[in-house]
């Protein structure tokens, strides 16, 4: 469990990024960097240095009142070695699904698929394109699909292959002991800017990670 992980940030629970109550876990680090990402923050590299064995630790005490995991970031196949040794060991602490997001279409992960056969239940995949509609749910746009790898993620996922309610556009928030905070979620276009905005005119200072500032991932109030 010594292999090296470049993490962005975990929490507990996460509601809004897949089925109940979740552990969500965040890389640190993209190749990809989508136009419009609203986690642009994750994009440098180098935030929190770690290995996967003292993650699983800090992690323990969540996996037993945890419904799912919940993998991002960030790019978590540009750690491709870190995120299977993950996948290894969360397998093996209880049976509840993972589900992963990346960037890179399904096509150009299939080897390590073929590596991590039954480790992940769901997988979303392909770039966020800012230009698509967004009116799927658990997508950012309407390209990105939702692969269904496991039996358990077909049980777990497959009534996520529909049409956004007006109850999944909500954001998770979250404090960590620095005095950051975080919203983990999948909004509506320019919902953070929109929050942004209203926190200023009333004397607040927030910035998200679609500000320009963000994309060398920087700061101390985030989303």
């Amino acid at each position: 469990m010594n292999i090296k992980l470049d993490l962005s940030r975990v929490h507990f629970p996460v509601t809004t990024l897949g089925p109940g109550r979740r552990l969500g876990i965040w890389f640190q680090g993209c190749s990809i960097q989508c136009p419009g990402c609203i986690s642009a923050d994750t994009w440098g590299s180098g935030r929190h240095l770690t290995t996967v064995g003292e993650l699983l630790e800090q992690v323990q005490p969540w996996l037993d009142h945890a419904d799912g995991i919940t993998v991002t970031g960030g790019e978590p196949f540009d750690q491709p070695e870190a995120l299977l040794e993950l996948l290894v060991a969360l397998r093996r602490q209880r049976h509840i699904d993972i589900l992963v997001y990346s960037g890179h279409p399904l096509e150009r992960l299939t080897a390590f698929l073929d590596r991590a056969e039954g480790l992940i239940d769901a997988l979303i995949s392909d770039p966020f394109e800012n230009q698509q509609p967004q009116s799927i749910a658990l997508r950012g746009s309407d390209n990105q699909r939702l692969n269904l790898l496991t039996a358990l993620g077909r049980e777990r996922f497959t009534a996520f292959e529909r049409p956004l309610r007006a109850g999944d556009q909500v954001l998770d928030l979250m404090l960590d002991d620095d005095g950051s905070v975080w919203m983990a979620g999948i909004p509506r276009r320019d919902d953070l800017l929109r929050l942004r905005d209203l926190l200023r005119d009333q004397g607040h200072r927030l910035q998200v990670s679609a500000d320009t500032a963000y994309r060398d991932a920087r700061g101390t109030t985030r989303s």
